[in-house]
């Protein structure tokens, strides 16, 4: 692709709807000028090829292929004809054979038309800039997705977060604005609006304090933004702070699909079990769980959730197997009915010995009652106990005093995301006298929302949090 760095905006701008919409003014493939749809008149071939898809993708990106040897010349046709269509709109003929579907209807943009400036967030797969639309002047942020040497498989995976975000639409969810690419390059660049922090970059400033009517404020955009998810259909595994943007307006946006994938109940396929960052990653994936839902998100909202009001993690483990035993001791073990119906890869080696009672309300005795309510139900170690992020936004929570803040009155910080965090961390090993390698011990300065102290010290530098969210979240 390389560099974006030059003056030249590009001319058209892409539809973030690859649904048909009359009179929008946004380019589409001219699918109803195709041969097969004059001849036979059947529209639902068009349905076929570039909607039916999204809700039915595997984990590697790829659609169930169709029945019928009629049906397949015919599909194979269009999908040649669409195909054409979209390399002369400018797309890479790589890209348009294996994700035809995920740019339906959009014209790239140019890379010339944005000025990189500096990285603001690494990834496993993935690195963000902070660029400028050279026209306009707008600041934007570029997210920089490899995948290997063209190979197809490695496409559809990144096509189905494309077609993800092209499927949200919602004020709590990041949108996607448009796509760079290149004939040549083997990556991409997806454009989005800036957002100046995440969370986790926030709570590791030491002068950030949050008011529980901040707290309130937070999770409820939190939760409208994955209830939008959900009745999409839509699980996005990897719920954490650092994937929490936050804006100067107070808008929080839920970012970061790159794991995402359909909860789908038809052509239903097991799921990869290797996802979503360790501390934040539900017993039945830790279990093995091949056979999942939305409630994965569920318990990692109930992890952030009890984050922002203590100022740290509360499940901080090494390996799954302490993670595991850290919920368990935390949330209190499964009924031996769990063990007998779920019938989880890893359960006989995981399952404890003698059970434990749950000591989550003694932990958070300090917490105001409805939020502790909330949180016992979204770390349920049962998934259909943890209920619905519609039922979670109708708890008691939110409808007592205080309530939450409107987004426009929070305060305004200085920009600081999880790479200013890991950042001042490395600074401060160097002026101390470390190498910056291996695991310290600190205490968390910052102080919780005013309502109980951190006794605890953080066990591991925000380096090595990173090191294992990039090392658990590898599957498929």
């Amino acid at each position: 692709m390389g560099c974006v760095s030059s003056k030249q905006a590009v001319s058209v701008t892409p539809a973030l709807d690859y649904s048909a919409r009359s009179g929008s003014g946004r380019a589409r493939v001219g699918l109803d000028q195709h041969p097969c749809f004059k001849k036979n008149g059947d529209h639902h071939h068009h349905q076929v090829v570039v909607s039916c898809g999204a809700s039915e993708l595997g984990e590697s990106g790829r659609a169930p292929s169709s029945n019928g040897e009629s049906l397949s010349f015919r599909l194979r046709n269009l999908h040649k004809y669409i195909e054409g269509e979209q390399v002369a709109a400018g797309w890479p003929a790589w890209l348009s054979a294996v994700a035809g579907e995920a740019i339906h209807g959009w014209v790239p943009l140019k890379a010339d038309a944005f000025e990189k400036l500096e990285k603001i967030g690494q990834g496993t797969y993935s690195s963000v800039f902070r660029a400028r639309e050279a026209e306009t002047g707008r600041i934007v942020a570029l997210k920089k997705v490899r995948f290997d040497n063209f190979e197809p498989e490695s496409v559809r995976f990144m096509a189905r977060e494309i077609l993800i975000l092209r499927r949200l639409d919602h004020p709590n969810i990041m949108k996607l604005d448009g796509l760079i690419t290149s004939r040549l390059s083997c990556s991409m660049y997806l454009v989005f609006e800036y957002m100046e922090h995440d969370i986790t970059g926030l709570l590791s400033c030491p002068d950030v304090r949050f008011s529980e009517a901040q707290i309130k404020c937070y999770m409820k955009q939190l939760i409208s933004g994955l209830d939008h998810c959900h009745s999409k259909g839509v699980m996005h595994r990897d719920i954490k702070g650092s994937n929490l943007l936050v804006n100067n307006e107070g808008i929080l946006k839920v970012g970061d699909f790159g794991l995402a994938n359909f909860c789908t109940f038809r052509h239903r396929q097991p799921l990869t079990s290797r996802v979503v960052t360790l501390w934040y990653r539900p017993p039945e994936l830790l279990l093995g769980s091949t056979d999942y839902g939305a409630s994965v998100d569920l318990w990692s909202v109930g992890c952030v959730f009890a984050e922002l009001l203590l100022g740290k993690p509360i499940l901080q483990g090494r390996t799954e197997v302490e993670q595991l035993h850290k919920i368990f001791k935390l949330c209190g073990s499964p009924p031996d009915e769990y063990w007998k119906k779920s019938k989880l890869p890893h359960a006989t080696l995981f399952k404890p010995q003698q059970p434990y009672d749950s000591c989550l309300r003694e932990t958070f005795k300090d917490l105001p009652t409805t939020a502790v309510n909330l949180i016992k139900t979204l770390l349920s170690v049962e998934p259909y106990k943890r209920g619905t992020a519609a039922s979670a936004l109708a708890s008691e929570y939110f409808s007592t005093k205080p309530y939450p803040c409107d987004p426009s009155s929070l305060p305004k910080y200085p920009p600081s995301k999880e790479i200013d965090a890991k950042n001042r961390e490395e600074a401060r090993r160097k002026k101390i006298g470390g190498r910056g390698h291996g695991t310290e011990t600190r205490k968390c300065t910052r102080k919780p929302c005013g309502i109980t102290k951190l006794a605890a010290e953080v066990s591991l530098s925000h380096g090595h949090t990173c090191t294992l969210a990039h090392t658990d979240v590898c599957g498929s």
